[in-house]
């Protein structure tokens, strides 16, 4: 049987589960684009401040079967509205991601939305395309959770409206 999947406003309470999954190493090298330190409580909870106190951004947490998963969010940091998530790696293979992903993109404005993966982490890469995003160029980031620079796949997504086989 198939996790039951939900999303809701994120919580004080939840960081700290938020925190430890985001501590995985295998999870880390994944992700690639982490805080410097994955172990410094301040640091991620600073950066949580501030992301939940941005009106602009987005942000909900992932349920599987009532359980924290992960997160998910938006924002336009970086010139263009851009999706990101993480799942806990207990949650990881199940789903979880791609229909957190759909009922995430009901939440967003219309339009054209960013994403980025490193070009290694293909289960990421198939979440976003199951979603409707496709390949729209590739960047070169240096990536904390790896210590050196990586290559990573551009996508974009022009229609934000679920795909129809979701």
């Amino acid at each position: 049987m198939a996790d039951h999947v939900t999303l809701r406003a994120m919580t004080p309470d939840d960081l700290p589960i938020l925190f430890e999954q985001q501590r995985e190493p295998e999870a880390i090298w994944m992700a690639a684009f982490t805080a410097k330190d994955p172990s410094d409580w301040d640091a991620f909870n600073a950066h949580w401040a501030k992301v939940l106190a941005d009106p602009t951004v987005i942000v909900r947490v992932i349920l599987a079967d009532d359980q924290v998963a992960g997160s998910i969010g938006y924002h336009s940091w970086f010139g263009e509205p851009e999706v990101f998530y993480w799942l806990g790696k207990a949650f990881w293979g199940r789903g979880i991601a791609t229909r957190a992903l759909v009922l995430f993109l009901n939440l967003v404005p219309t339009g054209p939305l960013a994403a980025r993966v490193v070009k290694d982490n293909i289960a990421s890469r198939r979440v976003l395309e199951r979603n409707g995003f496709t390949v729209s160029g590739e960047d070169r980031g240096y990536a904390e959770g790896r210590g050196a620079e990586v290559e990573e796949w551009l996508l974009k997504r022009h229609d934000t409206a679920p795909p129809a086989s979701s």
